[in-house]
This record gives structure tokens, sequence and C-alpha cells, in this order.
């Protein structure tokens, strides 16, 4: 990377200059300060300098291009990437050609896709302000046309085979349960209902050849997923698997001959599998890794071939099968990295035999590729920019294994700043991802790459146990009340063992996370008060009880099954025990809270009753809100603004008194 020391050192001496100045000392000069975004309100957060939102301009301008789909006319490449605020559906005519972008909205595309074969309808799904309360419009001539009611949640299933059709699901006959619909892009008026259902999993997955049947998922938990077949006429719901098996079937295809392929962990299996579904529900695997899930796979048009993506320790590794003969050949010269997560497909067979793809590593900031299903030669489409800096400076993670307290093994990456350009013991961040069921993968680093290259701070993203990625075992390991404050533990495994490592400094150690992992730094703050700093805590849990009683109606039942249910007197005292607020009084360190003001998921009010207990005694909370944001920070120049508050929360604790800031 490209060193930005001068920069740097005027930001060292502007901030005690700025806390001077607000202290009212009349010596002081006045340091220029960032103008705050519109819909940021800054409670508690000092004023930003200019000179350091100026040295983290470069790491806040790298992009990153996800693939969406082939056209199948041109045989272009969809991909979504940001050149505004937003990201945004664009048009990549061959390889490495220019990004030739096809929407233009202040809200981000969360997902767009083509009609199959035809080509003649594009389908978006956005929101507006963070709310998730999705809708599904037609994109024509840089317009969007709505095609859902503009009110419920809506979520994009499956296109018809022939591209005539798109199945979809639907809040919006009681604003809890997703029903089944099926609608004609081109004509709005063909949208109709096909099923009424109960829950909030429920969406098509597939549509037979002649149209006349689709494969439904009822997702109900990460370990539970039912798969039925729905008779588009009749809008009878059959099921193809044993309802009251504790098994997931996810991605299921139609394949030839009446083959059902689907993504499974029957038969007791840890991990999930790629395989056959036959008539009576039976599951046969045809992918042979022992230990990793199948993360995503693509059937190619004519059934021959498919592309399939193992989740090895976090890399995505591709294979591709020959259905026929069964043989499986690795794909060895994509990136080190990361398949990321795709509302549409994250892989695809173009009917001219090549798989599209995303990559992102921790030198690769996020591209799309191609490669040819025959050869398994790897061309690359996308080229994204790193904000001007080298990528290929980054650094690489280290995988780290230890024993918890019970002898469980928990894994996460540590990743190092360049001991040359910063020699001695090092801080740390330690990162908690969200889920709970989620997973840290070698992914790239963006904004955070900053803090290795310029601060010379380590950073350490574990996986606790709960963590997908590691088997159905390890993924239930936290279920519940009774369980939950083990993931917790972990945090101190961990710690235990980073505290012994001889370039990382004890006496300097932070912590933040995510939603799930914004709980996890709250409870990380008061179990571990002595041994963190700070903590910075976005889209956080603080009272499980309220955050079930809040959370949108469509989502709850599946936060129950992993949480526990809140209905449930034991389980409710338990739930309270357990959560951050009730131990507030122990967390004695700063705390630096984001919030999305239309959070669907975790409600602005987590964070209100956080910040309220913690001011309450005397605590020190910055309290940063974004009011046209939901869970995350989603327009840039609210994720640039609340970079740069927690690039100066940093400096005010975890960095305070650090006479090396700037070698």
């Amino acid at each position: 990377m490209r060193p930005l020391r001068p920069v740097l050192f005027a930001t060292s001496l502007l901030l005690p200059l700025a806390a001077a100045a607000q202290a009212g000392d009349p010596g002081a000069i006045p340091a220029a300060t960032l103008a705050k975004p519109a819909a940021i309100v800054a409670d508690g957060v000092p004023a930003i300098p200019v000179a350091l939102a100026d040295a983290t301009r470069p790491y806040l301008q790298s992009r990153r291009a996800q693939f969406l789909g082939w056209n199948d006319a041109d045989r272009s490449m969809l991909i979504r990437t940001r050149f505004g605020s937003t990201d945004q559906v664009h048009r990549v005519a061959a390889p490495l050609a220019s990004r030739h972008q096809l929407s233009f909205e202040d809200e981000p595309v969360l997902a767009a896709t083509l009609a199959p074969g035809r080509a003649d309808a594009l389908v978006v799904q956005k929101d507006v302000g963070g709310g998730e309360f999705y809708q599904l419009y037609r994109l024509a001539d840089g317009r969007l046309e709505l095609l859902t009611d503009g009110k419920s949640r809506n979520w994009f299933g499956a296109w018809s085979r022939d591209g005539a059709l798109v199945g979809y699901s639907s809040t919006r006959r009681n604003g809890a349960d997703s029903d089944l619909y099926v609608i004609d892009p081109r004509d709005r008026a063909s949208d109709r209902r096909v099923a009424q259902v109960r829950g909030g999993g429920w969406n098509i997955a597939d549509f037979s050849s002649d149209g006349r049947r689709a494969l439904v998922l009822n997702r109900q938990s990460i370990n539970k997923a039912d798969l039925y077949e729905l008779d588009l006429a009749s809008g009878a719901l059959r099921a193809l698997t044993d309802v009251k098996a504790q098994v997931s079937y996810e991605h299921p295809r139609y394949g030839a001959n009446g083959t059902i392929w689907v993504v499974s962990d029957a038969g007791g299996a840890d991990f999930l599998r790629l395989g056959r579904l036959d008539a009576r529900g039976r599951f046969t695997a045809v992918s042979r890794e022992p230990r990793w899930d199948v993360s995503d796979y693509a059937l190619s048009p004519d059934g021959a071939t498919i592309a399939y993506a193992v989740n090895e320790a976090g890399i995505s590794r591709l294979r591709v099968l020959d259905v026929a003969g069964g043989t499986v050949r690795p794909v060895t010269d994509l990136p080190e990295g990361v398949i990321p997560y795709s509302i549409g497909p994250a892989l695809e067979i173009s009917p001219w035999g090549v798989i599209g793809l995303s990559i992102g590593a921790a030198r690769v900031p996020g591209d799309a590729f191609a490669v040819d299903a025959r050869t398994l030669a790897v061309t690359r489409w996308t080229d994204s920019e790193a904000g001007g800096l080298d990528p290929a400076g980054n650094a690489a993670p280290q995988l780290v294994e230890v024993k918890s307290f019970d002898g469980e093994t928990v894994s996460g990456f540590l990743y190092r700043p360049d001991a040359r350009r910063f020699p001695g013991k090092r801080p740390l961040v330690v990162d908690i991802h969200g889920g709970p069921e989620g997973q840290t993968r070698p992914d790239f680093l963006g904004a955070d790459n900053y803090l290795l290259n310029e601060l010379g701070v380590a950073l350490f993203y574990p996986n606790v146990r709960g963590s997908s990625g590691f088997g159905k075992r390890f993924v239930n390991l936290d279920n519940g009340p009774d369980l939950r404050e083990n993931s917790v533990r972990d945090i101190g495994a961990f710690l235990d063992a980073l505290e012994r490592d001889p370039a990382l400094d004890a006496t300097r150690f932070a912590v933040t996370g995510v939603s799930y992992g914004g709980y996890m730094c709250y409870a990380s703050a008061i179990r571990y008060a002595a041994r963190f700093k700070g903590a910075n805590c976005y889209v956080a849990i603080s009272n499980f009880v309220t955050f079930l009683e809040n959370t949108q109606s469509y989502r709850r039942d599946l936060r129950r099954v992993e949480y526990g249910d809140e209905r449930e007197p034991r389980q409710r005292a338990k739930l309270t025990a357990i959560s951050p607020l009730t131990s507030v009084d122990k967390i004695t360190m700063p705390l630096l809270v984001a919030t999305g003001g239309n959070d669907p998921r975790v409600p602005k009010s987590e964070a209100d009753q956080m910040i309220a207990a913690v001011r309450g005694r005397g605590g020190t909370a910055w309290h940063l809100i974004a009011q046209n944001e939901g869970h995350g920070f989603r327009k840039k120049e609210n994720s640039d603004y609340y970079f740069n508050a927690s690039m100066l929360f940093w400096q005010t604790t975890l960095l305070a008194g650090s006479a090396d800031l700037t070698r």
C-alpha cells in the first residue's frame, strides 16, 4: 500500500488541538472539521478533523463488482457495483470492458436478474431507507416500474425456464406470512398469488421445464428447510421431504429426467453436500468432500455440467462436475478468496458453457470472473479500483485455532501489520461477525486495511461456536438462552492466546461487532472489561427480550429458534439475565454505538436503551444514528462518516498516548 504518513502526522497533531478547542482553550488553533451527512445524528460524537478524513479517503474509495448473471442475447455480463453513493446495476460487454451503468437510483439495488433465453425483462429488487420492505421492479431505459404493492416485503425467487414468469414471495396479505406469487414482469396485471402459506421463510426456488410446477422451500432455521412441489394451476403443495425431520434442503433445481438437485445435510451428515433427490424424497450425495459445506452450485442449461463451490475453512474452492461420468475437476486459477452471498445465483453457467461468479480476497477488492467449463481457463471480467492503492500490499490472514474453556476448537483469522513498518508490540481490534450463524471468511477488508497499513493495528476476526461453515453440530452449540454465553467465553479463550503473542500488545486490545456480533461486543465489554480499551458496537442487540418483541414479525419465529422464546417464562428470565442491558453497570470502557433509524431487524430502540443506561451511570457513549439506513449503512456518505468516527474513537481509546502512530 502507498504510505500516507505525512497526512497521518498532521492528523496526530490536529486531534489534540481539536480536543483543546472543544475544551475552551483560548490558545488552541481550530482544526477544520468534517461536514456531517444530512441524515446522520452524531449524539455525543466529537467533531471529526478533516485531516483524518483526508487520511482515510483512499481506503474508502475501493469498490467491488458482484456477478449478477449472463445476458443470453449478447453474451455480456450483469454486475452490481458503485460509482456514486450506492450500488447499482451495470453491464459489462466483454472481459475488462467498461462498466455501463443501467440503474440510477438513490437507494442501493440489492439484486437484479435478466429473463433467461429472452433477456427482454430485467427485474430489480430494492428497498427504501434500509427498511427491508423490498419491492420488485422492472428496469428499462434507466427507469424502474413497480411490480409489487409498494408496501409489503417481497423477495425474488426464480425465473421460469422460458423467461415468461418470475416467482417470488410476499407478506402483503398480513405482514408476516410469505405467500407465493408469480408475475410476468412485462405486464403488472398478470400478478397472482399461487399459494397461501404460514410462516416467513417460504419462496419459489425453480420452475419445471413445462412451467406447470415449481419447487418451493420453507426455511425455518439454519438447520431446517423443507422442500415442496407446487402445482401452479391448483395451488396444491406436496411435500417432497419429511417435514418432521430436522434436515436442511437448499438451492433445489430441476435436472434432467425428473431429477431434483439439492444441497442438504440429509442422512445425518454434519456438512451440506450436493446431491440428487429421488421420487420418494431420498437424498443421494454426489459431492465427495468429507468435511466442508457445499455453499453454492449451478446446473448448466443442458444438465450435463454442474459447477459447485466448497467452503473450505472459509475459502471458496470451485469444482466442475461432469454429471454423466461423475468426474470432478478443481478450478485452480481463481484467486484464493470468497464467493459472496447473492440473492440471485452466486454461480451461473451460460448456454455457451461459461461459469460466471465473483471472488473477493485479501488482495482482490471483489471482482467478476468467468471459467470455461470445458478447459477450466479463468478470465477476469472486472478490475475494481482500490482507491488508487495497490491491494497487492495488503496483509494475508493467518488462521488461528485455540481450545476453548470446554475443549471445543474455535478458530479465527488474524491480520498482522507489516512488522518492518511497525516494529514492536501492536494494538489489536477483535471484530466479531453477526448472524449468529454467520462466518468470518478471508474476503477483502476494504477500509479496515487502513488500520493495518497506516496505523499498525492488528485485526482478529473470530468464528465462535454457533458460526456456520463448521458443520451442523458446531452451529448448534450456542442455541437457546442456556448456551448463549458459551460463545462469549470463546472470546476469552482467544484473548488468552492472543495476549501471549509476542507481537501483540495485550494492554491495547479493543472489540467491535455488528448485529449479533454487536451483542457479542457488549457482552465482551462486560465479561472482559479489564482486557479491552473500548467497544464499537454496530446495530447491536442490547436486550434479547425487547429485541424479540420488536423485530419485524416476518422474522421473529426464525430468531426464536436461535435465541429462545421470550413468551415462555423460564426462557424469558434467562434471556433477560444474559442480556447486556442487565449488566450495564459492568461496562467501564467507552462505547461507540452505531444505529440505523429504519432497522427492521435490530430496532433503534435497542441502542437507545443502552445509551441511556450507560450515560445514566456516568459512562461514556458516543451514539451515531443514520436516519435513512436500516441494518447496516449502505449509502457511502453514511458509511464513510461512521468509519471516520470509528477511527477517531480508536485514536481516543485504543491508541491514546501512543507515540508510534505515524511510523
